[in-house]
């Protein structure tokens, strides 16, 4: 287990979110990206919530942001080098994205962003 200062930890989530290429991080619409210590149990590494971009066909004004939360101390728990945290925290911020984009947890398994 490694053990990064949450400071640090919200930089590399930062970081996954640049490395999201323009054509599709210039789409993404009306969605937050927090980091949180604690997950639910069950220890996920994130979670969306919200309403893919696919299902927003009567998706109207003054609707709260879609959410993805990635759980700091879950991601750290499973890691035991500060490079595993960064491919982790990358996979993971990559395959929330990707359910906010509407894409299953199949496909994203599919695509290697399980």
């Amino acid at each position: 287990m490694i053990d990064l200062a949450p400071a640090i930890f919200s930089r590399l989530v930062a970081e996954a979110l640049d490395s999201i290429p323009d054509p599709l991080s210039d789409v993404m619409d009306n969605v937050a990206v927090v980091v949180d210590d604690d997950s639910p149990p069950g220890g996920l590494f994130g979670v969306y919530q919200g309403i893919p971009l696919t299902e927003r066909n009567d998706y109207g004004g003054m609707v709260l942001p879609d959410r993805i939360t990635i759980f700091r101390r879950t991601i750290c728990a499973s890691c035991d080098t500060e490079e595993e945290v960064v491919a982790q925290v990358r996979t993971t911020v990559l395959h929330e994205v990707g359910h906010h984009f509407g894409i299953t947890d199949q496909r994203l398994e599919d695509l290697g962003w399980g």
